[in-house]
């Protein structure tokens, strides 16, 4: 039976089904993170060759491409249609450490959503860095659980919720962000966050009191989180989430769960929860189903794979290319070989030792070892793509490393180690990006052991290069990146470690050099992590 949220022909059918009920068509997308430009199979920039082979996905034309065409076709069928972005337009690509908020605000108010929720990466430039954004894009962008009154710079800016008329119903979007965003972006201290759960119900029934009936959670706090909050908000129709890049569909063997995943609120409502993956790679398309009484009857849907049979817009594509000339040079200028390719997925690389982990630890470690520096920790979320094999180009490294993070070295106890190897495993089961890829130091975890006590068996490797367990009351001399040593992604055991400097060189440029120093560069896993 031929899905009507891809057929025209069939979503016509639709719009002549019982009038009682009411139809609306939800598209959506989260965790663009500057995919500009079309991605490969491994998150990266998509080059020359792998386009020409037909093996390229995503990029904002293909975007906009699609959703054109699905907006329109269902318009023309009688049907309703909303455009949802759950976020993280921000950081990932050269683009946006080029051109920052103004042109992610271009590129969003061209595609045209009819709402967008806050991620946290919205604020790795700090409020300063988001103003702009907002005061150019010219769509709705909220986020329920955040009070910016007593910021100067977004007071005013940033909406709790929003009402859409959509076919003549009004159709009400309320939103959250992950509440440990402070650890994970720099909102600063004039952006207070509130308990996710709590702000949702407030604004539900809010919304409830001015007679709207069809609501909808646009959220930037992962899957997870995403189905806690479709269990625990009455009133609530449906979760369109983002966050935690998690891949759902209704068919694909490899999804994370299925689309839409159902969760079960009180005594028998049913919550469709629903993301789709990152990168522009895939389109989500929910479709849901009202009764007269603006109950939920029936929900279906996919995530569409905007692959090659989808022709990107070609106005967009040429201004693409446009932005693209000045920065093409170095991003095509290639600094080290590979041997292999280089695993830095989101799913190795904060959950289990990676291959790219093992790099840019060794890397920083490498850069600063004549200090005196022993131990090297770099956060799993700080490496934003996977290498293929052959020649590697600074694009390809500064995708993998966009944050424009510098090195720190600093000196701790061995005790703050294991605190923030701890850290790291702490929230394994969300893919946080606190997950510790390592050099100089081995370590095992078991995530079933109680919170505090998953890591054993740290060893430390000394001068004459054999190893041995960690002294919790020694002093080590570390180096990381000045995000994790500020406190990042949960590593607040640093953020007075003695003989800090921030300042070293950009991440990026110490992995290229190295790259190019033991090249062509071969990835390897050592057992320096092991799970239990």
């Amino acid at each position: 039976m031929k899905r009507f949220w891809l057929s025209t022909a069939s979503l016509a059918l639709m719009a002549g089904a019982a009038q009682a009920d009411y139809t609306l068509n939800i598209l959506h997308i989260n965790d663009f993170h500057s995919r500009v430009e079309a991605v490969n199979k491994y998150d990266s920039t998509c080059s020359a060759e792998e386009a020409a082979a037909n093996e390229c996905f995503g990029g904002i034309a293909r975007v906009k491409a699609k959703v054109d065409e699905l907006r329109s076709g269902i318009k023309a069928a009688g049907g309703n249609v909303i455009v949802l972005d759950a976020g993280d337009q921000y950081q990932g690509s050269l683009f946006y450490t080029t051109y920052k908020a103004d042109l992610v605000a271009e590129l969003v108010a061209d595609y045209a959503p009819d709402v967008m929720a806050l991620g946290n990466h919205e604020f790795d430039d700090g409020p300063e860095g988001l103003e702009p954004f907002l005061d150019k894009v010219g769509i709705p962008v909220i986020s329920g659980n955040i009070d910016v009154s007593q910021s100067n710079v977004l007071k005013g800016k940033v909406k709790n919720h929003v009402v859409l008329e959509v076919g003549g119903e009004k159709i009400g979007i309320i939103s959250a962000l992950a509440t440990d965003t402070p650890e994970t972006a720099s909102p600063g201290p004039s952006v207070i966050f509130q308990d996710d759960i709590d702000s949702l119900k407030a604004d539900v029934a809010a919304l409830e009191a001015e007679g709207v009936t069809k609501i909808i959670a646009l959220t930037h706090v992962g899957y997870n989180r995403d189905k806690e909050i479709a269990a625990a908000v009455p009133g609530i129709d449906a979760v369109v989430g983002g966050h935690s890049h998690t891949f759902l569909s209704a068919r694909d063997p490899k999804r994370a769960g299925p689309y839409p995943t159902w969760i079960t609120r009180g005594e028998g409502d049913l919550v469709p929860v629903v993301q789709a993956y990152a990168y522009s790679k895939y389109l989500g398309h929910l479709v849901l189903t009202f009764d007269d009484t603006g109950k939920l009857k029936f929900a279906e849907g996919d995530t569409i794979l905007l692959d090659s049979s989808v022709t990107p817009d070609a106005k967009l594509e040429a201004r693409v290319k446009e932005l693209a000339g000045p920065i093409e040079e170095l991003k095509a200028k290639v600094v080290a070989e590979s041997t292999a390719a280089i695993d830095g997925s989101r799913d190795t690389c904060r959950a289990v030792e990676c291959a790219m982990g093992n790099l840019v630890a060794d890397a920083m470690l490498d850069r600063v070892k004549d200090q005196g520096v022993t131990i090297a920790i770099a956060n799993g979320g700080g490496l934003r793509a996977s290498i293929d094999a052959g020649p590697v180009t600074m694009g390809e490294v500064l995708t993998v490393l966009p944050f424009q993070n510098t090195l720190s070295t600093f000196e701790v106890d061995g005790a703050a180690v294991i605190a923030a190897l701890e850290n790291g495993v702490s929230q394994l089961e969300d893919g946080a990006g606190r997950f510790a890829q390592v050099a100089g130091l081995k370590y095992t975890f078991d995530p079933a052991a109680p919170a505090g006590a998953r890591v054993s068996d740290v060893l430390v490797q000394g001068a004459d290069g054999t190893w041995g367990p960690i002294d919790p009351a020694a002093t080590y001399k570390l180096v990381s990146n000045n995000y994790v040593r500020g406190g990042g992604d949960g590593f607040k055991m640093f953020v007075n470690a003695a003989n800090a400097y921030d300042f070293g060189p950009d991440l990026a440029d110490v992995t290229a050099e190295y790259m190019a120093k033991v090249g062509p560069y071969t990835p390897y896993t050592d057992g320096r992590i092991t799970r239990k």
